[in-house]
């Protein structure tokens, strides 16, 4: 965890302990019965789980899903008691009101949290609460109290999401470069060894197979041949494992960033090497869009196989600054001349505030046939 997200975690716990606190005083303050005074006390256990539960900050926040979950619970433990214990209880609807901004989308979280602002002086106005307090007191209060908590997780989830971003420009930066290095040893290195092949065969075919120098150009022909192999697989060593674990880490990433992640394969998949290779630059770079350049709060990654091609989607709330000013940056640009060179297709667009992109690649691209023969042109020339 980092410093931040310590402190945001630190604040946030002070914050919740102190007012439970504080409303754990005013109960016991008032003449209440036996039973009462016991379903206080358990109220008083669940509700430090639920508020924090609620509240928690990367990397243990909780599944978009179980917070709506805990939502509907804080709702219930929120404002059923207030029949019991009354106004005391009124200040937890700020608690309410800051776990509303955090999990419901906007607009519709400011017209929730309208509301149940504006219930705390609706309530002290009714004859179901009992108080000295005015209307205004209780709004501000729910107020004050919304924008603190709402102020304190904001902030660690920005802090998360700078790590994660600076942590992808890091691992792009490595891979981008190992990625230059890996070619230009296929490009250099590769094209000697082929003319160097290329050349011993041309001797062979005028030196008579009797003679001890048939055999020397052979063995020379045939070890330039298997080391061009060699350097072929180290320079393009994608696999279908290995996409997967790009996958998974690329969730993780978001996870820990507080963007919430549904990811969609199928079943299985078997990729070539190039194959496999762009499709992980491809989700490298997404990836690394949406945590660099968006304000993305959702992230949905859906890979789909038909009968000769591989499509990746990556679809996210946030719409990157290069959609709306100059254009996209060189990655992108890089990116579409790589997924073209494979007889493939990059495709982003940006609609109701979501900005989408699309990678369809061949599951057979006819790749190595089109690079031999260029390393082998230029051994000719």
């Amino acid at each position: 965890m980092t410093q931040a997200a310590g402190i945001a975690s630190l604040s946030l716990t002070v914050l919740v302990t102190g007012s439970l606190t504080l409303l754990a005083t005013d109960l016991l303050a008032q003449p209440l019965s036996k039973g009462t005074l016991i379903t206080g006390v358990i109220l008083m256990i669940v509700l430090p789980a639920v508020l924090l539960g609620q509240y928690a900050t990367p990397p243990y926040r909780l599944p978009y899903r179980w917070r709506w979950g805990l939502l509907g619970v804080q709702a219930v433990l929120t404002y059923l008691p207030v029949l019991v214990f009354e106004y005391a209880w009124l200040s937890l609807l700020g608690f309410l009101a800051g776990a509303v901004l955090l999990t419901v989308p906007r607009p519709v979280s400011i017209v929730i949290v309208a509301a149940v602002a504006a219930s705390g002086p609706l309530l002290v106005n009714s004859s179901l609460v009992t108080t000295q307090r005015s209307g205004i007191n209780v709004l501000v209060s729910t107020v004050i109290t919304a924008s603190s908590v709402y102020a304190v997780v904001h902030l660690a989830l920005l802090a998360a999401r700078l790590q994660a971003s600076h942590s992808q420009a890091a691992r792009l930066a490595e891979h981008r470069e190992r990625a230059r290095i890996a070619q230009d040893l296929h490009d250099l290195v590769g094209s000697s060894l082929v003319s160097i092949a290329v050349q011993s065969e041309r001797a062979l075919m005028g030196t008579p197979s009797t003679t001890p120098a048939h055999q020397t150009l052979s063995d020379i022909a045939a070890l330039a041949r298997h080391t061009h192999q060699e350097i072929r697989d180290i320079t393009g060593h994608g696999t279908a494992a290995q996409l997967h674990a790009e996958l998974a880490h690329a969730q993780n990433l978001l996870a820990c960033a507080g963007i919430v992640t549904r990811m969609t394969l199928p079943p299985q998949f078997d990729l070539g090497g190039p194959t496999a290779n762009c499709l992980r630059a491809v989700l490298r770079e997404g990836i690394g869009n949406v945590l660099q350049h968006s304000q993305a709060s959702r992230c949905e990654i859906e890979v789909t196989v038909r009968s000769s091609h591989l499509r990746l989607s990556i679809d996210n709330d946030g719409v990157p600054p290069s959609t709306e000013g100059a254009g996209p940056g060189n990655g992108l640009a890089n990116l579409r001349f790589r997924v073209l060179s494979l007889g493939g297709m990059l495709d982003t667009t940006s609609h109701g505030g979501h900005f989408v992109m699309t990678a369809e690649l061949p599951l057979n691209p006819p790749v190595a046939l089109g690079d031999a023969n260029r390393i082998h042109k230029r051994a000719r020339v």
